[in-house]
């Protein structure tokens, strides 16, 4: 990607398969070649704000142009959906140089970002396995990025950014056949490897010696014992002692199949259900940005990895178990394995000292049921963190919906037997008692978040994301961190 310090004349625009131009208003389309011609086809076509139109340039080569007016004065995620939207009338033409050409305004920077954004990512491919696939897909990829932005933007960090969400669809994306655990784990090892990270693995054996009863619980129905366990992935700034204790913990839900467990889903619930390790992708992407970024600061990822799978050896309801910190479990229903291997990871997150501590799970369908999937639910003990998520959603467009922790809830998770029950029967509220129980293995006075990733998946895609795999969580959290860290 490289930046255009000055916009093209008529005879450049012919260098390029297609330009998006983004206006504000009128005063950019009198600035723009074949003005005249533009002019006429806006007054004829009379397009809505944050509606894209698309039409030939006359020049020998036919670029496209692809015209939009994003409305003002609207937030960064309608910003970044007009900018979605006039990127997919972009990419159907299979350009493979493209000119994103803005009106130099802050109210149109939002939409600029969006459409490089939205660019990096409707052009990067999620995994396929078709047979008959094309041959030569390269010959009709997206190569070459130009940005006339006046030095608005960060090009090199969206990029990283969008590299980060990415990699979270790419992963979030794999059949369960090609994403298992013995696969997960040789994958960050390389990957780990690859920008600097240390990794370490705690398989059954070693958590068994730990006392991690809930996590075990889960991953008692696995037909091999090799294919769970808790990942630790940690990044240390130049000058920083291996041994420092982070500033940040990153914890991530590596379900990689969920069947529900003696508690059966049924099919439509099912289906997709490999995506349900989506926040262990998300807590992975984002320590590996950071890393890019050289962040200032010590930073774990934390990543909870296993199936939940029907057998004679999964766990079952009513059974009492003792999490790593001694608390002990009423099992009420096995299809909330989420909560149960992230409640152990926590705990062992927490020994470690970090300063914050984030967690990102597919957790709870009643987030969902509240939000759909066009956000994700925001729960902590922390006001000042929430709010900055809170901030760091709005402006990376990312939309957090933040939910009530209030100490009365805890009266609902009450067990005649146990120190705590799993969840409730009912499920009412389901998406706040599932923070109140993970919220019981994080150290007391450690500032915590959970972010309920109900935008995960959506159906045609979110914002700037076409894809139904969204990586939602990432550039949230990028962003977060910039504003809190300083990079």
């Amino acid at each position: 990607m490289t930046r255009v310090p000055a916009p093209p004349r008529s005879a450049d625009l012919s260098r390029y398969d297609a330009v998006l131009f983004l206006r504000a208003d009128d005063a950019l389309l009198a600035t723009l070649p074949h003005a005249a011609s533009l002019r006429q086809l806006f007054t004829r076509t009379a397009p809505r704000p944050g509606t894209p139109i698309s039409v030939h340039l006359p020049n020998k080569t036919q670029t496209l142009a692809v015209i939009g007016q994003p409305k003002l004065a609207t937030s960064v995620f309608e910003q970044h959906q007009f900018a979605g939207r006039a990127v997919r009338e972009t990419l159907k033409a299979k350009p493979q140089r493209v000119l994103v050409w803005g009106e130099p305004r802050p109210e149109n920077n939002a939409a600029l970002e969006g459409a490089v954004l939205a660019l990096l990512s409707q052009s990067f491919g999620l995994p396929k396995f078709q047979s008959n696939a094309d041959p030569k897909p390269q010959d009709r990829q997206l190569r070459q990025i130009e940005v006339v932005d006046h030095g608005a933007l960060d090009l090199a960090n969206l990029t990283m950014e969008a590299n980060a969400q990415n990699l979270a669809r790419w992963l979030t994306a794999l059949p369960p056949n090609k994403l298992d655990a013995k696969g997960y784990v040789r994958s960050l090892r390389t990957l780990a490897r690859r920008h600097g990270l240390r990794f370490s693995w705690l398989g059954e054996k070693q958590l068994r010696r730990l006392g991690a009863g809930a996590f075990l619980a889960v991953a008692a129905g696995n037909a091999r014992r090799d294919a769970a366990g808790i990942a630790r992935l940690s990044y240390r700034p130049r000058k920083s002692k291996s041994t420092a204790k982070p500033a940040l913990a990153l914890v991530g839900k590596g379900i990689l199949f969920d069947t529900g467990g003696t508690n059966l889903k049924p099919h439509r619930s099912m289906l997709d259900m490999h995506i349900d390790m989506a926040g262990s992708a998300v807590a992975l992407a984002t320590i590996i940005a950071l890393a890019q970024k050289r962040a200032p600061v010590a930073i774990d990822a934390w990543l909870a990895i296993t199936e939940n799978r029907i057998g004679p050896t999964a766990y079952m309801p009513q059974q009492v178990v003792t999490a790593v910190n001694g608390t002990t479990i009423q099992v009420i229903h096995t299809d909330a394995e989420g909560r149960m291997a992230l409640a152990d990871t926590l705990a062992l997150a927490g020994r470690s000292g970090a300063g914050i501590m984030i967690d990102y799970a597919t957790l709870t369908g009643a987030a969902v049921y509240a939000l759909t999937e066009r956000m994700s639910a925001l729960l902590g003990n922390n006001s000042k963190l929430t709010n900055e998520l809170m901030q760091a959603a709005a402006a990376s467009g990312e939309r957090l919906v933040a939910f009530p922790l209030e100490p009365d809830f805890d009266s609902d998770l009450e067990s005649k037997v146990a120190d705590v029950m799993q969840c409730t029967v009912e499920g009412k509220g389901d998406q706040m008692l599932a923070a109140h129980f993970l919220q019981r293995f994080v150290p007391k006075g450690r500032a915590w978040a959970h972010i309920d990733l109900s935008a995960a998946q959506r159906s045609g895609g979110l914002g700037l994301v076409a894809s139904d795999i969204t990586g939602f969580g990432v550039r949230l959290t990028l962003r977060w961190f910039q504003e809190r860290f300083g990079r």
